[in-house]
């Protein structure tokens, strides 16, 4: 692979990493599982003397790595690949880097796994040459001594790293607590602002041994925050100031209910220092985020603050941009409610639906089912998909069912005729460009068996399930997709649907992702649908889109299920 090539994956796989790694005051680069280089930042281009154009994309022990002479490094004397290899933690202090003049930089450095949120494996690598600020830098022995200065920046590129790559709250806060725990401290809590201004102490864990214990007894609700209170947790809270604290902090009379919780917090738990660091927005005060010592002698000073507070403003951005998403997801799943029709109650038979919307909060999505009596006192079936994952694709969606069901009340017709008649509508009413769609007719027969009329235009086949577990896709009645040639004659097909027996209709998100053909996942519905026969069509529903879904699932998902009674 070409450098060039190289350079475009890293903007494919990596869009953020550069960003987050300009917050780190040295030199840092990423590299691939090859070992190849998909993110820089600006230090690092300035201490080698090359542009991040002339780093992406090549192999950076083959440009880089040199001997103290400036000799090209055998890949099996080379330390710094042989750590690469290891896959785990590993630093250097008397390297050398080739710079572009043809000189080479002495480094320090260090190695760590490097996550980008996308499934992707990466090596985050941090280096500074002797004499760098960091390097020379004279100040105190900070409480948190087992850390290097490498093995802080390290730390806060794993912590932007981790928050950044979820978008959920709780799994921002387990990872928190995961990169503090015990690396830091040996208890972390977390109390969290809400969207009332409630404040909430979601999270006490403490480190014992390699097992963090979470101590819900401790967690909960907390009172209001004082606004002049000037103990720790209250200040943190306010947004003011990260502060040191121990046991002794609350043993005076206590100025608010949060002082009294505090002092249980101590008491409980036995920490005797502990710091205590706002989690900040952009836009607003979040939060606070207390590391608390117990088996360690060490206190927290002063100097400890700073890396805190870093972690505490990156755990902040992360718990932003997961809130806004969430909110966002709301409003999309709202939206996306009140436009699926509500299901009428049909005479002699069950029927289910479900909705389950892409993970992607924009995804709003263009699936839908529906189902009405007719004026003929036959039953209208549907399910569909406008092509897109919008809003504009939801609007699509809602006018196109909104048109059939005009149409098939209006119209005394065969499914074909209808749905003809619908394409022809579309193409020059509507915006929708391309669509999905199986609308059928169900009636009573005889013997307690319903007949199903339908066609199909371009949609994944319904799914028929025999009480015994006998289950088969109704292929006939195929046609082409809405919205791809005027005037085409559409197919009807029919079949008699037996006592006890379920009909499945369903969008392509539940059996088709980029990871798995659509064969795959057609007789993986089939195989699950057959086994979940005898089950409550309430049971039968949820149990098949647990266990149908993929995990990997980009796509949303609609769902109509109808059982004909056992007569």
């Amino acid at each position: 692979m070409t450098g060039s090539e190289r350079t475009e994956v890293h903007e494919l796989s990596a869009p953020a990493a550069s960003a987050a790694l300009e917050a780190i005051g040295t030199g840092v680069y990423v590299v691939d599982e090859q070992g190849y280089i998909i993110a820089v930042n600006a230090l690092a281009e300035e201490l080698l003397g090359r542009p991040a154009a002339e780093l992406l994309g090549q192999d950076a022990h083959d440009l880089l790595h040199r001997g103290s002479q400036g000799q090209q490094l055998p890949r099996t004397q080379c330390a710094m690949r042989q750590a690469f290899h290891a896959g785990c933690p590993a630093q250097g202090d008397e390297d050398y880097f080739a710079r572009a003049d043809g000189s080479v930089l002495p480094v320090s450095w260090l190695i760590a796994p490097y996550g980008l949120g996308d499934r992707q494996a990466a090596t985050l690598v941090v280096f500074y040459p002797p004499g760098h600020p960091r390097d020379t830098a004279r100040r105190p022995e900070p409480a948190v001594q087992s850390l290097s200065e490498l093995q802080r920046l390290a730390l806060l590129a794993e912590t932007t790293a981790q928050l950044t790559s979820t978008l959920d709250v709780d799994e921002a806060l387990r990872r928190l607590v995961a990169l503090v725990v015990p690396r830091l401290a040996d208890w972390v809590i977390i109390d969290l602002i809400t969207e009332r201004d409630e404040v909430w102490r979601a999270v006490v864990v403490h480190a014992e041994g390699d097992t963090l214990v979470r101590h819900e007894d401790l967690q909960g609700p907390m009172p209001p925050i004082p606004q002049e209170s000037q103990m720790p947790l209250s200040r943190a809270l306010r947004g003011v100031a990260s502060t040191l604290a121990g046991p002794q902090t609350y043993q005076g009379t206590p100025d608010s209910g949060i002082a009294v919780e505090q002092g249980r917090l101590f008491h409980a738990t036995e920490m005797h220092s502990a710091a205590i660091a706002p989690i900040r927005s952009p836009r607003a005060v979040l939060g606070a985020l207390t590391l608390g010592r117990t088996e360690s002698p060490a206190a927290f000073a002063p100097m400890d603050l700073p890396l805190i507070e870093d972690i505490a403003r990156r755990a902040g951005l992360a718990l932003d941009n997961a809130r806004l998403y969430q909110r966002q997801r709301m409003v999309a799943e709202t939206m996306q409610n009140h436009l699926l029709p509500q299901m009428p109650r049909l005479s002699g038979l069950e029927m289910t639906v479900r909705y389950l919307p892409a993970p992607d909060a924009s995804h709003v999505g263009g699936d839908w089912y529906d189902a009405f009596p007719l004026s003929d006192a036959s039953t209208a079936l549907a399910i569909g998909d406008v092509v897109g994952h919008d809003l504009e694709a939801a609007a699509g969606m809602a006018q196109v069912r909104n048109m059939l069901r005009a149409y098939a009340w209006s119209q005394h017709e065969p499914p074909s005729r209808i749905v003809e008649r619908l394409d022809e509508a579309i193409q020059h009413i509507t915006d929708v460009t391309m669509a999905t769609m199986i609308f059928g007719r169900m009636e009573a027969a005889h013997d307690g068996h319903w007949r199903l009329s339908w066609t199909n235009a371009g949609h994944p086949p319904p799914l028929l399930i025999s009480r015994d577990g006998l289950a088969s896709y109704l292929t006939d009645g195929h046609g082409i997709l809405l919205g791809t040639q005027a005037g085409v004659r559409r197919p009807d097909a029919t079949a008699l649907l037996p006592p006890g027996s379920t009909l499945v209709l369903y969008t392509d998100g539940l059996i088709e992702t980029p990871r798995q053909n659509l064969d795959t996942g057609l007789n993986r519905l089939r195989q699950h649908a057959a086994a979940l026969a005898h089950r409550p069509l309430l049971s039968f529903t949820d149990q098949l889109l647990s266990r149908v879904r993929p995990a990997d699932n980009d796509d949303d998902v609609a769902l109509l299920a109808l059982r004909v009674p056992e007569g």
